[in-house]
């Protein structure tokens, strides 16, 4: 019973992460007669959106929107690539440049709470870690409960955040991106479920990272319960 449990949980967690890899992974292959990489294609969309404060450029970091330093960013694949993946991806991440540009305040709040979520994400595991040795100091259960309250509540805040990106993610998919391909004619009309599948599973990205948030909380849930 405990195996099958383990299994439904680890599924439910890995389970979206593997399947936005496997839609982006499926539909990377260059395609002839493209006319332009994922870098251009993303370049070409901000002139011709008078998005002229944004830059593109490469990253190892995922493909992202930077909104302080104002710049696309695309992993090698995507911004060399001139894939189907690569042109979706570029047009989300411009999605959200736009949003940026059009002062959409879903994004507004997400650049705001995100950093801050990370923050005290990263301090709730401090705190978790030091709970067991300031119970052992300390010989009493109040202060270890109290930090492992401090410590679960911060990674909780993360996971939300995490969640409540999502309007923002699915708008710079469908609300921005899809469009802006379809009627610039940048894909085919044959293509169009492909992209509808990678701007989907780009726009659940955060889902994927918030149920990340999930196993990690059930790691420490059960490391906490053995004491």
């Amino acid at each position: 019973m405990w195996i099958v449990l383990l299994v439904i949980i680890v599924a439910a967690v890995f389970g979206p992460t593997l399947w936005v890899r496997f839609v982006m992974r499926t539909y990377s292959a260059p395609i002839e007669g493209m006319p332009g990489t994922g870098g251009e294609l993303a370049a070409h969309l901000l002139e011709k959106y008078e998005v002229e404060e944004v830059g593109v450029e490469l990253t190892e970091m995922g493909d992202h929107y930077d909104p302080t330093e104002r710049m696309v960013r695309l992993t090698q694949d995507n911004f060399e690539g001139k894939s189907l993946t690569a042109v979706a991806i570029a047009a989300h991440e411009v999605g959200h440049a736009l949003q940026h540009h059009r002062a959409d305040h879903n994004l507004a709040t997400r650049t705001a709470l995100v950093p801050i979520a990370d923050r005290v994400a990263r301090v709730s595991a401090g705190l978790i870690w030091a709970a067991p040795i300031v119970g052992l100091i300390t010989r009493h259960p109040v202060p270890f409960s109290t930090l492992v309250l401090i410590g679960m509540s911060g990674l909780v805040a993360r996971m939300m955040v995490h969640l409540v990106t999502l309007p923002t993610e699915w708008d710079a998919s469908f609300g921005k991106a899809l469009p802006v391909l379809m009627e610039g004619q940048y894909i085919a009309p044959a293509e169009e479920p492909a992209v509808r599948k990678i701007l989907r599973a780009a726009a659940f990205t955060y889902v994927a990272a918030a149920l990340a948030d999930v196993l990690n909380l059930a790691r420490w849930a059960a490391l906490l319960l053995r004491r």
